[in-house]
């Protein structure tokens, strides 16, 4: 199993923006997160989540800006 921390990339499974790939900027408890990057941001369960086994460089609670950056760089966005 993959550990959910901030800076996972992520793949949301469910939803309208499902298929899109998305960054863990913050981990509220134990089923839900906040995610950033070519989704909007927002709080999200994560049985809506597929985690990937890559991370990026970002702080807890990182802006869009710094999220999408951070994809954009990894070559993931």
């Amino acid at each position: 199993m993959i550990a959910v921390e901030v800076g996972r990339v992520c793949v949301k499974t469910l939803g309208r923006e499902a298929g899109n790939t998305c960054v863990i900027v913050d981990v509220l408890d134990k089923n839900f997160v906040v995610i950033d990057g070519n989704v909007k941001r927002r709080r999200c369960n994560l049985k809506h989540l597929e985690a990937t086994d890559k991370t990026v460089e970002i702080e807890k609670g990182a802006s869009t800006e710094e999220a999408k950056m951070a994809l954009d760089t990894a070559g993931l966005l």
